[in-house]
């Protein structure tokens, strides 16, 4: 019996199964982490609603900005629509996505939120009733299986202490033996020990043998409840990731736009309305509104009117309330309105000009290039100017060009040059600016 024992026999290995005592509450713990990652994910889904929202918010602002930029620019014609149906692009986008965050928020967010409710049921105590349910579970299945562990256990101390006792007597009996000093009567007291210690460990061992076989006994019926309870636990967490597929196909539906009809028209639109560009077009709107194609009123012979001095009919306009003439160079001005628009030349460079580069700077005389630009008389105002005859403004004028002047009805100027063939004449405010105005708009003082 003692050389049958060896005292690491009684130290078992650790594990970490399901079966041991206390570890079903991994079980119950993914409950409640069942309500987290419900949080979790609805936090995932408000943080892309935002970037939905923050990069929709960037394409309209984009649009816009370079929607103003191209209209005042110097492209035109069907060119200049195909460039500005990518605007038009950036604007459809930005709607869809902003569907997409609202899908995310509305839609996504909300079902996830209702079936937290409805699944999780907050107890007045703290925690959930669907975990506290599996934790009552759980440990009505294992306490009388933990209780019979807990007898076995303290059998089989009793027993390796029983045999570490046993082993020691044993021990000393045979060391005696070769003792001269050891009397008959110690070696007898010494072997009635070791007879002892041997009935101790075989009573020991035999209720260590009958407590591990009650457990036995007692171990599949523990095995089933604890596995009722466990199979609770996995038809809940069954719903859960049934849900969390669902709801994560409905996300993908939402995020992903190649499925939206809508999103592929934009882009079949934006093919089309670049593919619509035609450069002889262009070049024919521009030659009719800017080159030979242009209406023009050739000059023919008039007859005096005493009504309307300095009449030049090519460039009449309606008389204004105060009885002010016709302005020279009216027409001028409406037959090249077409490219225009609300926008003059020297406008629109100064509108992109700070825009279409980050590097480089307009040069200062890139204002000439386009219908006249800065002011040609800058150059002679520089240079201290000219004299010439003192005059009256008869009428208000307003310019229309950045090379006309604009003055009120009494002021005085001066004329540097006389009228040209056109009508116009060449003068200076007393300000010392330069420029064109109507010879019919004033009197020589």
């Amino acid at each position: 019996m003692s050389g049958s024992y060896d005292e690491s026999a009684g130290l078992e290995e650790a594990t970490d199964s399901f079966w041991e005592v206390g570890n079903y509450k991994r079980a119950v713990k993914r409950i409640d982490d069942g309500h987290r990652l419900c949080n979790d994910l609805m936090n995932c889904l408000q943080e892309r609603s935002k970037i939905e929202k923050a990069y929709s918010q960037q394409l309209t602002d984009w649009s816009k900005r370079w929607k103003q930029l191209i209209e005042k620019g110097p492209q035109y014609g069907t060119v200049e629509r195909a460039w500005l149906a990518m605007t038009i692009e950036a604007d459809k986008v930005s709607e869809l996505h902003q569907e997409v965050k609202n899908g995310l928020l509305n839609e996504d967010f909300e079902k996830i939120k209702n079936w937290q409710k409805d699944s999780y049921h907050k107890q007045m105590m703290g925690g959930y009733k669907e975990a506290k349910e599996a934790e009552e579970g759980f440990k009505k299945a294992q306490k009388p299986w933990a209780k019979k562990l807990k007898e076995m256990e303290a059998a089989k101390k009793v027993y390796h202490m029983a045999c570490k006792e046993e082993k020691l007597a044993a021990s000393r009996e045979a060391n005696s033996k070769a003792e001269a000093s050891v009397t008959p009567d110690q070696q007898k007291k010494l072997h009635e020990k070791v007879d002892k210690c041997k009935q101790d460990v075989q009573k020991a061992k035999e209720k260590y043998e009958k407590t591990l076989d009650e457990l036995n006994k007692c171990t599949p019926q523990y095995m089933e409840h604890m596995e009722q309870v466990f199979e609770q636990c996995q038809q809940f967490e069954e719903k859960r990731l049934s849900f969390l597929k669902e709801v994560l196909l409905d996300i993908k539906r939402h995020l992903n736009l190649t499925e939206n009809q809508s999103y592929a028209t934009v882009y079949r639109e934006l093919e089309r309305t670049i593919n619509s560009a035609s450069a002889q077009e262009d070049l024919r709107w521009f030659s009719n509104n800017h080159g030979p194609g242009m209406h023009m009123n050739w000059p023919q012979f008039e007859e005096y009117n005493p009504d309307v001095p300095n009449t030049i009919p090519k460039r009449e306009k309606p008389k204004k309330a105060d009885g002010a003439p016709n302005t020279p160079g009216t027409e001028h001005v409406v037959a090249q309105g077409g490219d225009r628009g609300s926008v003059s030349s020297y406008e629109k460079n100064q509108a992109y000009s700070a825009e279409w580069s980050d590097d480089e700077q307009p040069a200062s005389h890139s204002g000439n290039e386009t219908n006249g630009g800065t002011n040609p008389f800058d150059e002679e105002s520089a240079s201290g100017g000219e004299k010439g005859v003192r005059v009256r403004a008869l009428y208000d004028y307003d310019g229309q060009e950045q090379d006309e002047l604009s003055f009120k009805a009494g002021d005085e100027l001066t004329k540097l040059e006389d009228e040209d063939e056109q009508g116009w004449c060449k003068g200076r405010l007393d300000n010392g600016q330069l420029g064109l105005y109507p010879a019919n708009y004033v009197e020589p003082i």
